[in-house]
Formats: structure tokens, C-alpha cells, sequence
């Protein structure tokens, strides 16, 4: 459980990391690169094997060998892993309160977006994240991790919402705003987050492997 832990808060660190990029490169009017760069993130936890809610929700056993559900074990697993990336990227939000850049207005931008469209629509459109890092993260573990490359900028210029990514966002968002949201978030975010494992899991409702 602590190596778990460890591995869920470096993977957040990555995620958040590359999230920074992103901000600073749309703060300069060129998130076109930002978006790219963001693929650091799914790179370092791919490379590094790390724990990630994302890349771990579609692979994680529903089932034991003798066909009995472990749903609930799988729900407490993810669980865990999703506490210790929003605790890395605590730890990063923290660094971006030191940076010139104003890193909180731009992250302001895309949490007022969401709590524009609303928590269902939010939840839906998270669906494709899910589906696409689930895609993406089986291409690497098969040996062409340049999918990464692709799916990341994907999700982030169809507007498809990554609860981690949108963690790191709403942390680094002044606090002023965020009291002020902060029934709106709290119901928002629980609606990424299963948006996120249904889209993960999508293969498996859909096609499962025989």
C-alpha cells in the first residue's frame, strides 16, 4: 500500500508537471504547443510504470478468477490511487503560487468552462478522456508509445475533461474563486471522475475479450 501510495503521488507530480506546461504555453497564446507537452506527463507514468487513475481504471480487475465481482476491492483501489495523484498534485499547485506567470488566471479560465457546461455535461464529454487513455495507454504498453503523442493533445483540444489534469487545475486556481465555487466543484469533479473510469472501461462494456 505505501509503494502504491509513492507511485500515485509521483504520478501525480508528473500529471500536474505537465499541466504547468500546458498553463504557461496557453498563457502565451501557443496552446498548441502546450498541448503537446503535456504528453510528458503520460510519457513519465508509462515510462516509469507509475500509478495513474486514468491508466489504471481500464486495466484493473473487476473479477476474480473464479468469476466472482470484486467491484467494490477495484472502486477502493482506484480510489487510493486517485487520493495520492491529487496529493502530488497539491504538491505542485503549491510551486506555481512562487511562478511570475500568472498560472491561476489562466487555470481560472478552464474551471469557469466547466462549471459552464455543467457536471453532467462535463461527466459525458470525460467519457472520451477515458476512452482515449485507455487506448493510448495499451498502444504503449505493446511497444509504440508514440501514440502518446497523439491521444494526449486529443483530449485536450476536444474539450474532454481529465479529472488529474482538472485537479491540478482547480488547486492552482486563486482561492478567492475557488470559495466562492466551491459547492460547483465538489459536484463537479465526482462526474469527471466517473466519467473518466466509464470511458476507461468502454473496451470492456462494449468488446469484451473472450
Amino acid at each position: 500500500m505505501k509503494n502504491t501510495f509513492r507511485s500515485s503521488v509521483l504520478s501525480g507530480v508528473a500529471v500536474a508537471t505537465a499541466g504547468w506546461g500546458y498553463l504557461a504555453c496557453c498563457s502565451k497564446g501557443v496552446e498548441i504547443l502546450g498541448a503537446v507537452l503535456f504528453s510528458f506527463g503520460l510519457l513519465t507514468v508509462v515510462n516509469y510504470k507509475l500509478k495513474l487513475y486514468t491508466g489504471t481504471a481500464g486495466f484493473v480487475p473487476l473479477r476474480y478468477e473464479d468469476g466472482r465481482s470484486r467491484w467494490l476491492k477495484a472502486i477502493g483501489e482506484l480510489l487510493f490511487i486517485l487520493s495520492g495523484n491529487i496529493f502530488g498534485c497539491l504538491l505542485v499547485s503549491l510551486l506555481t503560487r512562487l511562478s511570475p506567470m500568472d498560472l491561476g488566471a489562466t487555470a481560472q479560465g478552464i474551471l469557469e468552462s466547466r462549471l459552464a457546461i455543467g457536471p453532467l455535461h462535463a461527466g459525458l464529454l470525460a467519457i472520451g478522456c477515458g476512452f482515449i487513455m485507455t487506448t493510448v495507454v495499451t498502444f504503449a504498453r505493446e511497444g509504440k508509445p508514440l501514440t502518446l503523442l497523439f491521444g494526449v493533445p486529443l483530449f485536450i483540444f476536444c474539450g474532454f475533461p481529465h479529472c488529474l489534469a482538472d485537479a491540478f487545475y482547480y488547486l492552482t486556481v486563486p482561492l478567492s474563486y475557488t470559495g466562492e465555487h466551491i459547492a460547483d466543484v465538489l459536484l463537479l469533479y465526482p462526474c469527471l471522475v466517473a466519467g473518466n473510469f466509464i470511458g476507461c472501461n468502454l473496451y470492456r462494456f462494449i468488446a469484451p475479450k473472450q
